[in-house]
């Protein structure tokens, strides 16, 4: 029975509430929080440290005329909890239901859409900007992870802060962690202000004491203002944030509620730009969170108890085909030893951990920052080694310029591993990876191969390994699939082997969608109806032959792609077949121009008609 829960059902409810009640729902906020992501899956990690600092937050601003910019978003499940959605949460993450992440769509307490790292603080910056134009009086708060301060955009948003002339709170959320554990000189420098608890206490104590003296008090207080920055510097405070003019207080326990709301309260009172440096606990309240975060930033189902996760048939977790690439690179980096492994900010979720604890020399993680990784990439090419870039796919959009202007313009041979390629499902539209082929097909020099099972990803890295140029190997999310009709020839860019040859239509495959086509044309053999199933394996460059093969032996082309149309596989051979003008017709199936919500990938291919049963009746009503 969560008893003071139950008196929540809207927004700015929490106010009615004992604030020496606020432990106690904190505790029932998280018994909640675990009943429903061990049973639809979620980012448990995250909400479970953020409790606390959301109610705090919560009970200091008045929603929906204030506002929240959720760095990510997916730390906002108790944010939507106090804002009167947690009757929704039966259905999180499902298909029509309540998002993972802040959608403005969802509630007018949700200010921003959130789901990519680094934008909170250029986002609530132009709201408290518009706020100053308007001169309106609503507040404004920024909550961004001391992991996602190494995105480049959050650096050019401090930058910008000062310019803000009345309040703006930053609320800087400081686990040590992002993903992974944190890397880089951003998280060395925040662990020097970890252990500066005492200068805010000195800081303050001097100005206040210097300013009561009569006549002369503000003069002192400037006077030694050069001073007393020597001195904060000396104490390892929030130098760098004061250099930026912004006040910084911290840091402070993100666990302790009432110490919170009295440090909240006064920053909303100071009229200009405040980071509030809190410190908090990933998976707080629950052991195995706390022990692996890691593990429990993005999970599946899992048994509450022992903290395993479980699997849709309970039963053992089949390979996945990150875990292929990953078995793979291992031994192709044991055979040469110019292959380097880069990621930003997760190599667990890329595959590449197994790499770093057997070559942790030759492997980088440059925490979120997929710009510099890929630039950094490119730098290591040119001195001569094969740095292997290993990114999903919806995060390369981050990297979308330094891919065309610093890679593919030299034409160097760095390998891009686009992860999570197609739909990912429970994440929503900010993680599906459907834009990759239409951004990067575009670019010349670059080659991009989609395999369509295991074997061809291995081998997909070994051509890749030998290949002189930019490369890109893209390969979804989830379980892997062998196919059982295996293409014995050699593999060559620009090839897409004819796997089963027909007669009429001809099926065009791009990577996955293959598995779903295998299964439409298994059905289709019992009407007699006998397509060719082609695997188009290479989707840049071109396979021309291929195409015009297809296209004199057939009357209908089916091309089937799980990505976005526009730009597409698709699009690309009906160009070629138009301009050429060949006797054929070519029907796409892919994903329209528009943005995939959240759903089990199987709800989501039934629903964009991308699934067997829609190729099986796309195939058929051609052929009568």
């Amino acid at each position: 029975m969560k008893q003071i829960l139950d008196k929540i059902n809207k927004e700015n409810d929490i106010k009615n509430i004992d604030r020496a009640k606020y432990p106690e729902l904190a505790e029932e906020i998280r018994t909640f929080l675990l009943e429903k992501v061990s049973k639809n899956g979620g980012h448990a990690a995250s909400n479970l440290g953020i409790v606390e600092l959301t109610i705090a937050l919560h009970a200091v601003l008045e929603f929906p005329k204030d506002k929240i910019v959720w760095d990510v978003g997916h730390q906002s499940y108790t944010h939507k909890i106090l804002t009167g959605r947690k009757e929704q949460f039966d259905n999180l993450r499902q298909l029509d239901g309540l998002s993972g992440f802040p959608k403005r769509h969802e509630s007018p307490c949700d200010s921003f859409n959130t789901g990519h790292s680094s934008t909170s603080i250029s986002a609530a910056l132009g709201m408290a900007m518009a706020n100053q134009l308007q001169k309106k009086n609503d507040k404004v708060v920024a909550v961004i992870g001391d992991g996602a301060l190494t995105g480049g955009m959050a650096l050019e948003a401090l930058n910008n802060v000062a310019s803000l002339k009345r309040n703006f709170v930053i609320i800087l959320n400081d686990n040590n962690m992002s993903i992974s554990e944190n890397v880089g000189s951003m998280s060395n420098y925040l662990s020097k202000l970890r252990v500066g608890e005492h200068y805010n206490d000195f800081k303050e104590d001097v100005e206040t004491h210097l300013s009561k003296i009569p006549k002369i008090g503000q003069k002192l207080v400037k006077r030694v203002k050069r001073t007393k920055d020597n001195l904060k510097n000396f104490f390892v405070p929030g130098g760098l944030f004061d250099d930026l003019g912004i006040t910084y207080i911290g840091p402070i326990d993100g666990h302790d509620i009432d110490g919170m709301i009295d440090i909240f309260e006064n920053a909303l009172k100071i009229e200009h730009p405040i980071v509030i440096h809190v410190k908090t606990i990933k998976g707080k309240g629950y052991s195995f969170a706390e022990n692996n975060p890691a593990k429990f930033h993005g999970i599946g189902r899992f048994d509450i108890e022992t903290g395993q996760e479980l699997t849709e048939n309970n039963g053992p977790k089949v390979m996945s085909y990150t875990d292929v690439f990953s078995r793979t690179l291992l031994k192709l980096a044991k055979e040469n030893k110019k292959i380097l492994a880069v990621t930003a900010a997760m190599p667990d979720g890329t595959g590449l951990s197994a790499f770093a604890k057997s070559y942790p020399k030759r492997f980088f993680d440059v925490g979120i920052a997929e710009e510099h990784a890929v630039t950094f990439a490119a730098g290591l090419a040119a001195s001569g080694y094969k740095p292997v870039v290993s990114i999903y796919s919806s995060f390369y959009q981050r990297a979308y310029d330094q891919i065309l202007h610093d890679v593919c313009l030299q034409n160097l041979p760095v390998i891009m591993i686009v992860d999570r390629a197609g739909l990912v499902g429970q994440d929503g539209e900010t993680h599906q990876g459907i834009f990759d082929i239409s951004f990067m097909s575009a670019m010349p020099n670059l080659t991009m191969i989609a395999p369509k099972d295991t074997r061809e990803l291995v081998a997909a890295m070994r051509y890749a390994v030998d290949y002189d140029g930019p490369i890109a190997v893209r390969f979804p999310r989830g379980s892997a699939f062998v196919s059982s009709k295996c293409d014995e020839a050699v593999f060559k860019a620009g090839k897409s082997p004819v796997i089963k040859q027909g007669k009429d239509i001809a099926i065009i495959t791009v990577g996955n969608m293959f598995e779903e086509a295998e299964k439409a044309v298994e059905l289709l053999e019992k009407e007699s109806v006998y397509p060719t199933v082609i695997d188009a394996r290479c989707i840049k460059p071109l396979d021309e032959q291929m195409i015009e093969n297809t296209a004199r032996e057939h009357r209908a082309i089916v091309v089937v792609e799980e990505a976005i149309k526009k730009g597409g596989y698709g699009e690309a051979v009906a160009t070629y077949v138009h301009e050429r003008k060949l006797n054929t017709t070519v029907h796409i199936m892919a994903i329209d121009d528009k943005f995939v919500e959240q759903g089990k990938v199987s709800e989501l291919r039934e629903r964009l008609g991308l699934n067997h049963r829609k190729i099986y009746e796309k195939v058929l009503e051609l052929t009568k």
